[in-house]
């Protein structure tokens, strides 16, 4: 599958709210992310333009797309840069080094097991080690505990168990598990 891996533009801001409530659709969105199509799809218009201008022109914020040759979107992933001393993106960790935090990974079901997701990590980490100011030294993301399919999708584009989890936002009875990639 030949597709183009590129950062969202800000005028595409009706797409962005597309691909992210398919994502909060699909069957396993409840252990992938940590909203809901409900309370998503309910977000006014200037949400979502807010939202994908910072992912569009941010210095912090990096949202990228995976283009199919017809211009559909087969996959979305989103990069967030972390400072030292601030709280981690689920709460319960405290940053110690510059970083940046992998959210919101999808991947349609038709372009699954392509190798796609593969190809938005490392447009990703391209993006997170181009940074000079901060100069990130990590790039992490949380998997839910129970997402196996997802975990094993990360470990084989590099991710390793980091030793830290987290209770799951608004569920203390599952973990959050940290897997991340330190720069060389």
């Amino acid at each position: 599958m030949s597709t183009t891996i590129r950062r969202v533009r800000t005028d595409e801001w009706e797409r962005v709210k597309e691909i992210r409530l398919a994502a909060l659709q699909d069957p396993i969105a409840h252990l992938a992310f940590l909203d809901t199509y409900e309370n998503a799809s309910a977000k006014p218009d200037g949400f979502w333009q807010q939202r994908t201008a910072g992912a569009a022109e941010g210095e912090a914020v990096w949202q990228g797309v995976a283009e199919a040759p017809d211009g559909r979107w087969l996959g979305t992933m989103t990069v967030l840069v972390e400072q030292p001393g601030g709280d981690g993106a689920l709460g319960g960790d405290v940053i110690t080094v510059p970083q940046a935090h992998v959210v919101g990974v999808y991947v349609r079901p038709e372009a699954r097991g392509t190798g796609l997701a593969h190809e938005l990590i490392r447009a990703a980490q391209d993006w997170a080690w181009s940074l000079t100011e901060p100069r990130l030294q990590r790039v992490r993301l949380y998997v839910h505990e129970d997402n196996a399919r997802a975990q094993a999708m990360y470990e084989r584009a590099g991710f390793k168990h980091s030793g830290v989890s987290v209770p799951v936002p608004g569920d203390e009875t599952h973990r959050e598990i940290e897997l991340a990639v330190e720069r060389d």
